[in-house]
């Protein structure tokens, strides 16, 4: 067995294609998004092959958009890293620009209350799925500056600022559901970069707190939160932390916990809805309701091997609304079963763990945080949209990653996959390399 030496010229030159590209995520990504486009198909052709025309236009739109977000991975797969690391910062002000544009009146489109698109010509351009990309960039380059320790407060609190302007504009638009995104993600990364486990503990319960005590709320049945609270604060003192900061955090939680009922009441009614259909979809069956019903009863009918493509009830008689968006999820399952469910969360998941392995591997922690967080949003995304088809989740318009229609977030999400594909491309590359 011998060693031989090579500068990084000779490693490009020389590194088989195996070794230049991580195929289970390229086979992962075109499977999935492969099963978004039948799904598509068979949502929408329906009523335009019974008009007697041909393709739909959300169908051949998703097509152009695979393709605009293709050439957009091939660009991101050969751009040196250092440039994004240059233009990590000028990228994240674009990116908070356009939150502000799409705000102007005449500049943003409204459309179902929500203030979230801009036109160009016959493309409408969603800021927030940029401002995913911008604000990751802006993270990875604050987390790999020297000294950076994201359990100081002022490097957390900068990290934390970082995220909380995109979020801000993005509730002002109002959208709930990818504000969410940006914490998810910020979750992700504060793991990640190794931040502290009992703060991670307490950020992670309060929210099963807050649904606890809205149960409650809603139902009358305030043991539940108290149930929920108890462990909570059981959970923070088996971490043996100071016992004073311990018990401020626990009674903050709580007294959060005991704010919900005057949040709720705060909400708008369509807000309120959701959140009541959340536990109960039946009790509103013909409004906020009814999307979720009908999607359960597609993803519950499909069985083992499903309907057949194109053979859905649910989905060829358009029970579901607009369903090749946020509920994309129940073509697969009524139309293949649950062989067809399972294969699509099996490809999600193999996207995600490559993400987060090419996150281990890579030689900068600029890239190891881009891949990390790519993989906490795609989790969340996931998890989320999935829930939402099967109801334990509200319907927040949160997306399934590869497959929903939607242009902005298609070719983002792929170029995600570029960069993720260039840091794997260059993870041996340092002063020199070896090759047994």
């Amino acid at each position: 067995m011998s060693t031989i030496l090579f500068d990084d010229d000779d490693v490009a030159l020389q590194r088989r294609v195996n070794d230049l590209l991580d195929w289970g995520l390229v086979l992962a990504v075109f499977g999935v998004l492969a099963i978004g486009l039948i799904s598509i198909f068979s949502a929408t052709a329906p009523t335009f092959i019974t008009s007697g025309s041909g393709l739909s236009a959300t169908f051949l739109n998703q097509l152009k958009y695979a393709a605009i977000g293709l050439a957009g991975a091939v660009t991101m797969f050969y751009l040196p890293e250092r440039w994004f690391r240059d233009l990590a910062w000028p990228l994240y002000g674009v990116g908070v620009l356009f939150l502000v544009a799409v705000l102007i009146p005449g500049v943003g489109k409204v459309v179902n209350g929500q203030q979230c698109w801009i036109e160009i010509g016959s493309f409408s351009f969603q800021p927030s799925e940029l401002a995913k990309l911008t604000t990751l960039l802006a993270l990875a380059r604050h987390a790999s500056e020297k000294g950076v320790d994201v359990n100081t407060i002022r490097d957390g609190a900068i990290a934390l600022l970082i995220l909380i302007i995109p979020v801000g504009l993005i509730m002002l638009q109002p959208d709930t559901g990818s504000a969410t995104v940006f914490f998810a993600m910020g979750l992700g990364l504060y793991l990640w970069l190794g931040g502290d486990l009992f703060a991670l503990y307490v950020m992670c319960a309060a929210p099963f707190v807050a649904v606890a005590a809205l149960y409650g709320v809603l139902f009358d049945a305030m043991i539940w939160f108290f149930i929920a609270s108890a462990l909570m604060a059981i959970g923070a003192f088996l971490f043996r932390r100071n016992a004073i900061v311990t018990a401020v955090l626990v009674a903050a939680v709580v007294g959060g916990g005991f704010l919900v009922e005057t949040v709720f009441t705060k909400l708008p009614p369509h807000q309120q809805n959701r959140l009541i259909t959340l536990f109960e979809p039946e009790r509103n069956p013909r409004g906020e309701g009814y999307h979720v019903i009908q999607s359960m009863l597609a993803v519950g009918s499909g069985g083992l091997t499903g309907k057949g493509f194109r053979k859905g009830t649910q989905t060829q008689l358009r029970y579901i609304p607009e369903q090749w968006t946020d509920f994309i999820y129940c073509v697969p399952t009524e139309e293949f079963g649950f062989v067809g469910g399972v294969t699509v969360i099996a490809l999600l998941s193999a996207i995600i763990l490559r993400a987060a392995s090419i996150a281990s591997i890579v030689r900068t922690r600029f890239a190891s945080v881009i891949a990390f967080g790519f993989a906490s949003m795609m989790l969340y995304h996931t998890i989320v949209n999935i829930g939402m088809a099967i109801g334990v989740f509200p319907v927040m318009g949160i997306p399934l990653p590869f497959l929903s229609a939607g242009g902005t977030a298609l070719i983002i999400n792929m170029s995600f996959i570029g960069l993720l594909l260039n840091f794997y491309k260059t993870r041996r590359r340092r002063a020199s390399s070896l090759i047994t």
